[in-house]
């Protein structure tokens, strides 16, 4: 795989990204500064851990489509990830979880109450970047920020009235994690001055991702013995989260599953975990869930259609199969 993470990507805009990835990992790091030394230090926990910087590299991609050269992306692209970063300091209280991205939870290392209020501080930080650029990306932020709340509150009451537990799980994953991919697209499609008909399908696309990067976790989560995301596999299992693997053991209702559809029906034990890994990893559900995964990269895919030919969309296309295929 080469620097970038995108199989067969052409070499020049290879190096493009390359660039343009290192600007934002500069500024990512200059702009969590201050007076208060705790503040810095734990507002960087996450960022020296590393990441994927799914959101950014796709906000650059998108902005291939138009005018790459306008800073603003840069700023919008660290504004996404930062955005990232602070909700994954706030699900690690809610969850409490002791890794992130390999490394010791900020909820573990300082306790709750530094974690939360880390989380709130690079949100500042990403309203102030953003008001540079103007009044129409803190709107699009805050619709986000909307999505993303609304999702985690859906996640944590459980089922909706008029859904089934299935389609409940993917309104949560559509609005917790397709939303701020989606607006990482959108933002480098605009601020590129790309074409209104290529915005809404970049935006549509990393949507459609963005749900496919969600179930991709899920069966890692199951299927992997170290996650790409560095938490501990069977993290959802013993918190009781609902997954796709979970949900199509369940609706399924197969009377041999019995004993293990009442287990997956909440909280699991540090006892029972690993035979409860070790049944999903054999249970056919997975292949259902490799089906719908796929399903989901292909629909992804056939938006790119209506998109200009070039690099870019042939790169956006290796980023959904690169997503599908990390947890196979």
């Amino acid at each position: 795989m080469n620097p970038i993470g995108i199989p067969n990507i052409d070499k020049s805009l290879e190096a493009s990204l390359l660039a343009d990835m290192a600007k934002v990992e500069s500024l990512l790091r200059s702009h969590i500064e201050g007076d208060y030394p705790l503040v810095i230090e734990t507002s960087r926990h996450l960022v020296e851990a590393g990441g994927k910087r799914l959101r950014p590299l796709l906000t650059l991609l998108a902005a291939q489509f138009g005018d790459p050269t306008n800073f603003d992306i840069i700023k919008a692209a660290v504004s996404c990830e930062l955005t990232h970063l602070a909700t994954l300091y706030h699900d690690d209280v809610m969850d409490d979880a002791l890794l992130r991205r390999g490394v010791t939870s900020a909820n573990t290392k300082w306790g709750n109450a530094v974690a939360i209020l880390t989380g709130d501080y690079l949100f500042s930080k990403v309203s102030d970047m953003l008001a540079d650029i103007g009044p129409e990306a803190v709107k699009l932020q805050a619709k986000t920020f909307e999505r993303l709340v609304i999702g985690q509150i859906k996640e944590t009451q459980g089922a909706t009235e008029g859904l089934t537990p299935i389609e409940h799980y993917l309104k949560v994953v559509s609005d917790k994690t397709g939303s701020l991919i989606a607006t990482s697209a959108r933002f480098g499609a605009l601020l590129s001055g790309a074409k209104p008909e290529v915005v809404e399908i970049l935006t549509k696309f990393g949507e459609k991702i963005g749900i496919a990067f969600q179930i991709a976790d899920d069966l890692l989560d199951v299927v992997s013995d170290s996650t790409a995301s560095g938490k501990t596999p069977g993290t959802d299992l013993k918190e009781g989260v609902p997954t796709l693997v979970t949900l199509y053991v369940i609706n399924a209702n197969a009377p041999e599953d019995k004993e293990l559809i009442a287990k997956l029906s909440k909280p699991i034990s540090e006892e029972e975990i690993s035979g409860v890994i070790l049944q999903l990893r054999s249970h056919r559900a997975l292949t259902q869930v490799r089906e719908y995964l796929a399903k989901i990269a292909s629909e992804a895919n056939s938006l790119l259609e209506g998109l200009p030919n070039g690099a870019a969309k042939e790169a956006l296309k290796s980023v959904a199969f690169v997503l599908v295929n990390r947890s196979t």
